[in-house]
């Protein structure tokens, strides 16, 4: 029997989230219910900001610059400044390597400059910590909907508690692309297709693993289509238009069909059905005599995943879940681009860590203060190492 979209449970239901409208009292309740998750998640992330500012401070800088305009926050800032321009080129020939970077969180950060105070990169910062919390919230609800309210808690934890959460509360898009996945999933799990259909196409437009959020909605709604009529087929046709708009795109702007992935190319992005990803796994983890510590973190972290979707599949999670973390580790696993960011390409894929969040919800409590702490105290060390050691992005 196939995985369902939905799992019954003796748990009882948790208030209505607060996707479609609803009653101020409603969405009191729903926070109300979710605040162990939220505070448990704030207690992580701001142990992590404090071990972050301490390690700057011993470096004579501050730790602002370091969350809201390092690395890609500036490619961020920059389309939000001077939209796609064509300054980025390693020879005339190339298309511009700002069209990488999807729209949605610089279109956020322009507009929403202005009309408040403050710089874009503090907006932006902003935007992201905001959007944390909506994800964190989802992660929750998510949890909560297939094991009760314990569950959802610790795996809302547990993501802000990934070996790269720090990129949580930076001025990139995982926040933002988290919180659009998880309320997709989570409306799809409820039978909510429209705000299914939306919220995957705000993911479509945020990241080039919108591809996955888009896929789940799909193929859910394809397969419910067939019981509850149109509402769930029209959603997966919906799902995958964020996605396909800004890559045909980059097509019309660039005067060829294979304009996006002519862009990937230039940053050095190829699909090669995870060849590289062996080759460089095999290296740091076996072959290298000098192994950089953040190099063997990422693929330390590549293989949990791996090795996590294998127990997602035997606990037959639902199926939009499966389609949407499997599809996100193909596109990070298959791809044969830059290996060093992959920890991060993978901190969307929360309902991997499902199966953590069950053990350290069945452990005695000893047990289970022992591992949130370690995770914790591992995540706030190595966000800081990736930060201000490692010397390429993170």
């Amino acid at each position: 029997m196939p995985p369902q979209l939905t799992r019954r449970t003796s748990v009882p239901r948790a208030p209505a989230a607060p996707g479609p409208p609803g009653s101020r009292d409603r969405l009191r309740a729903a926070l109300r219910h979710a605040a162990p998750a939220l505070l448990g998640y704030l207690a992580f992330r701001l142990l992590g900001l404090l071990v972050l500012a301490h390690w700057t401070h011993l470096r004579g800088h501050g730790v602002w610059p370091v969350l809201a305009t390092s690395w890609d926050s500036n490619w961020y800032l920059g389309i939000a400044d001077h939209g796609y321009t064509h300054e980025h080129r390693d020879r005339l020939a190339d298309p511009p390597r700002s069209l990488a970077f999807f729209p949605l969180y610089p279109l956020l950060v322009k507009a929403l400059a202005a009309v408040t105070p403050g710089s874009r990169a503090s907006v932006g910062l902003v935007l992201a910590v905001v959007c944390s919390f909506a994800a964190a919230w989802g992660v929750f609800a998510v949890g909560d909907r297939l094991h009760g309210r314990r569950t959802g808690a610790l795996l809302a934890v547990l993501w802000g508690a990934t070996p790269v959460a720090v990129v949580q509360w930076m001025g990139y898009t995982e926040s933002l692309f988290t919180a659009l996945a998880a309320w997709a999933l989570y409306a799809v799990m409820t039978g909510r297709w429209a705000w299914a259909a939306g919220l995957a196409v705000g993911a479509g437009l945020t990241r080039p693993t919108g591809i996955a959020v888009a896929a789940a909605v799909s193929v859910a709604g394809l397969l419910a289509a067939r019981r509850r009529g149109r509402a769930p087929l029209l959603a997966a046709l919906v799902a995958p238009l964020g996605w396909l708009a800004y890559v045909g795109w980059v097509g019309v702007r660039t005067g060829r069909g294979d304009g996006y992935f002519a862009v990937q190319r230039v940053w050095g992005n190829t699909w090669d059905g995870g060849a590289v990803t062996r080759a460089r796994m095999r290296d740091h983890l076996v072959y290298d005599d000098d192994p950089q510590l953040f190099l063997v973190v990422v693929s330390v972290v590549l293989l949990l995943s791996a090795g996590l979707y294998v127990l997602c599949l035997a606990d037959r999670q639902p199926l939009p879940l499966l389609v949407f973390t499997g599809m996100l580790l193909l596109v990070v696993l298959g791809s044969g681009g830059v290996y060093f960011p992959r920890a991060r390409f993978l901190v969307p894929g929360f309902p991997l860590l499902l199966p953590a969040a069950l053990a350290v919800a069945r452990a005695r409590r000893p047990a289970a203060a022992l591992a949130l702490a370690a995770a914790a105290l591992s995540s706030a060390w190595l966000g800081a190492y990736m930060l201000l050691v490692w010397q390429g992005p993170p």
